[in-house]
């Protein structure tokens, strides 16, 4: 009988290190490692989690940095068949203390950026034995060396059997409401991301990708799983800078990279900026909040006319604008990614026709299996389409056209009802954007005698900027009269999550307490 087994993720990248073992698989500043010895490293990590009990259905924590080490240990734990937890170094040790707890945690490897924080909280983190924290850059009593923990670990392909449906790994929400949700995603749903974004983005075994974010980050996934698929070469940014990253992009002859707005924003205003032949991008991927008009339009004349803007949700949807639909649809985020599909909801759960306004529901092979230990979160995920099909709530307020290209409006819990009508804060920071002294600008609703509510615009602006009425009486002559702005403020910097998102609630709670 033919054996109809499915290639999972950890054997595609052990081929690649067969056929092309000199070629660069990862580089990270100075450290490069070609496939050969990449694929050799993962597999020392996965046979030393093996020979330690560590397998299928494992959960093992990881707090490391951006280093090519980093991303070894992710791969490898899951070429082990264990379940990788990457966790953000942004937490506090109370946080990470209630996150490894939630994941059942049962191994740990962190970096020395972090170990204060993890040895504040070692002793409460009961499900995790003694002997299974492993240093990945300092040694210190009661941690065992990374150079320990390896070795004597063999660097063949350890055998291990995949399921499609076997956990890859837990990824934390961002919190921008509340306590970070477990999202659970199965190599079925990895292995989608991969080829879908591969195949839309349009990597080649040639291509060089750029991550610009934390390897702890979702969304870094979107350049690092793809690139791995199709075997050409990742680069990892240790840190963010917009000279590092004009730098990079430049001497790595990079192709393919992932930006968040914000960075779109620093490194358009870089004044070195035009210094740079970027010419070789093929592929400038956008992602983690929606790309104002005025920065789209200025990053496409300048940065490059090859920017895809990505919609989604790491619990299971994305859809897609590519270059050529921004000239005719400069406001759509295209239509669903290759896997999935769309479709607008009311609040009582039945499906709007094309040009309502409604919760975007996203399907597909890129659903999450669940949230971790939530089942009343899960099901509260859940909308049933007409068919049957389980789709998954966004949170968001969009619509589809009657081409079927798909609009964001807001965040629901963003919206604001002033006098009973509501208000977009994105429509708002789309005109407040234009006004050339504002670098960066967020809209929240803030308490009002006789409205309810009213717009609010913090704003990042240009150095020398003072004069905030000017800004307002500005942008209320633009404004439609319920979207019209009652203040302003200027602000250093906005909270955000690892994908440059504005955490609004953290910014509306001192107006509403």
């Amino acid at each position: 009988m033919i054996d109809h087994a499915n290639v999972f993720l950890p054997q595609v990248y052990a081929t690649y290190a067969r056929f092309h073992p000199d070629k660069e698989a990862v580089i990270c500043g100075e450290a490069r490692r070609t496939w050969g010895a990449f694929d050799a490293n993962m597999s020392r990590i996965a046979n030393a989690l093996i020979a330690r009990g560590i397998g299928r259905g494992d959960k093992v924590a990881v707090l490391v940095g951006n280093n090519i080490e980093g991303l070894e240990v992710m791969l490898g734990t899951v070429r082990a068949g264990a379940c990788i937890v990457p966790l953000s170094g942004l937490l506090t040790a109370a946080q990470l203390l209630t996150l490894v707890d939630d994941c059942d945690a049962c191994f740990l490897i962190g970096a020395e950026t972090y170990r204060a924080r993890i040895d504040e909280i070692r002793a409460k983190l009961d499900k995790i034995p003694a002997g299974n924290f492993v240093a990945m850059d300092f040694t210190a009593p009661g941690w065992e060396s990374y150079e320990s923990f390896l070795a004597g670990a063999s660097s063949d392909m350890p055998p291990v059997a995949y399921e499609l449906e076997d956990d890859y790994n837990i990824i934390y929400s961002s919190g921008t409401t509340g306590l970070p949700k477990g999202i659970v995603q199965t190599h079925r749903v990895r292995q989608q991301w991969s080829y879908s974004n591969a195949i839309e983005l349009r990597f080649h075994e040639e291509a060089r990708a750029m991550t610009t974010t934390s390897l702890y980050s979702n969304g870094t996934m979107l350049m690092a799983l793809p690139i791995l698929f199709v075997g050409g070469t990742l680069v990892i940014m240790p840190e963010f800078s917009p000279k590092a990253f004009l730098e990079t992009v430049v001497r790595e002859k990079i192709t393919h990279t992932f930006m968040v707005p914000t960075q779109f924003i620093v490194t358009l205003d870089h004044p070195d900026f035009d210094d740079y032949d970027l010419s070789g991008l093929e592929a400038v991927l956008s992602a983690g909040s929606p790309l104002r008009r005025d920065t789209k339009e200025t990053a496409l004349k300048r940065l490059t006319p090859n920017i895809y803007e990505l919609y989604g949700y790491s619990e299971g949807f994305a859809s897609l604008c590519k270059p050529h639909m921004h000239a005719t649809k400069p406001d759509s985020v295209g239509f669903p990614v290759l896997g999935f599909d769309v479709k607008i909801f009311d609040d009582t759960g039945n499906e709007l026709p094309r040009g309502e306004i409604g919760e975007i529901c996203g399907y597909g092979a890129g659903m999450m299996k669940e949230y971790h230990r939530r089942d009343d979160l899960t099901e509260a995920m859940i909308v049933r389409a007409a068919d049957g099909r389980t789709f998954l709530r966004s949170g968001d307020i969009g619509r589809l056209d009657a081409e079927g290209y798909l609009y964001i409006m807001d965040r629901k819990k963003d919206m604001i009802i002033s006098g009973g009508f509501n208000i977009f804060p994105a429509d708002i920071e789309e005109v407040i954007g234009e006004h050339p002294d504002v670098l960066d600008v967020t809209v929240i609703g803030v308490p009002h005698e006789k409205w309810g509510e009213s717009p609010f615009a913090l704003v990042i602006g240009r150095k020398g900027v003072t004069d905030t009425a000017a800004l307002v009486d500005w942008a209320n002559q633009r404004l439609a009269k319920n979207q019209r702005i009652i203040g302003a403020e200027l602000r250093e910097d906005f909270p955000r999550n690892a994908l440059g998102k504005v955490l609004k609630r953290e910014l509306r709670d001192p107006y509403w307490k």
